[in-house]
């Protein structure tokens, strides 16, 4: 009886052993499996918080700022700081005019990167420049691929002594480019007239003349009492001395909002209007 006793001890023993045995193995891949699914839960939701990728601009063209880090290295001043921004087919090119020749290739990356990848070197164009005085020039553009606009990126440039340079750009504030002016000659164009108290207005359509690439058009007021326009701080007088003022003016783009300030001498003192004029190429 003792013996059977001691073995039914020994038997439970071994029976609560392999129970706890069991417990332990089955508990570890469960834990396992809670971790799992609670890192793939989290991953999910941090995938969805994070912001969609912004869309490319749509197919066309614009006009952009090229910023750089240096005073010597930058678009031409006849562009005022820009350069033209083609989309085709989602990927972005930037184009822009320098200052010389002086720089005689691009490398999108680093300095230190460039010599050895001399076929991704960005070859020049010879355009020509027209400066505020009249006077052109012809100077070294670039295409340079644009992965994303508003953000700094990485532009080496050689020099021609044959030294590369490392510096930032970014090419920044896209905006549609306006229409380009048409060939020479005489057209007509549409004019849309706003501001000012709303009583004058302007004959439409208006005669639009260019010549060497310059829109010079003839604005006819409503009223005789416009005694001069002011353009770009340019001031203009009438070019007739009978009948409803007539000026000539430049006119920088079309499809383009124009400020203008007219000055009328109808009220007691005279006044300087500010209107706003678009042209529109019939």
């Amino acid at each position: 009886m003792k013996l059977n006793h001691k073995f039914a001890l020994l038997l439970a023993g071994a029976v609560l052993a392999g129970s706890l045995t069991g417990c332990g193995a089955s508990g570890a891949p469960a834990s396992s499996a809670a971790s799992s699914e609670a890192a793939a839960s989290s991953a999910v939701s941090e995938a969805a918080s994070e912001p969609a990728a912004e869309a490319a601009l749509p197919d066309g063209v614009y006009t952009a700022d090229f910023d750089t880090d240096s005073s010597m290295f930058h678009a031409n001043e006849a562009n005022d700081g820009k350069g033209t921004l083609t989309v085709k087919d989602g990927q972005m090119t930037f184009h822009v005019s320098l200052v010389s020749k002086k720089i005689v290739n691009l490398y999108v990356g680093t300095a230190e990167d460039a010599a050895s990848h001399e076929t991704d070197w960005l070859q020049p164009t010879t355009d020509t420049v027209t400066y505020s005085d009249g006077l052109s020039d012809e100077v070294y553009g670039f295409d340079i691929p644009v992965e994303a606009l508003d953000e700094d990126f990485q532009l080496a440039i050689l020099g021609s002594k044959g030294k590369w340079y490392d510096h930032t750009v970014r090419v920044a504030n896209a905006q549609p480019a306006a229409a380009e002016a048409p060939a020479d000659g005489t057209y007509t164009c549409d004019v849309t007239l706003e501001g000012g108290s709303g009583r004058a207005t302007v004959e439409s359509p208006a005669a639009l003349t260019v010549a060497d690439g310059r829109m010079t058009a003839t604005i006819v007021w409503s009223s005789p009492n416009y005694d001069y326009m002011l353009v770009d701080g340019e001031k203009y007088l009438p070019t007739n001395t009978e009948g409803n003022s007539t000026f000539e003016i430049p006119v920088a783009a079309l499809d383009t909002p124009l400020d203008v300030v007219g000055d009328t001498v109808a009220m007691s003192t005279p006044h300087e209007i500010e209107y706003t004029l678009t042209f529109t190429l019939n």
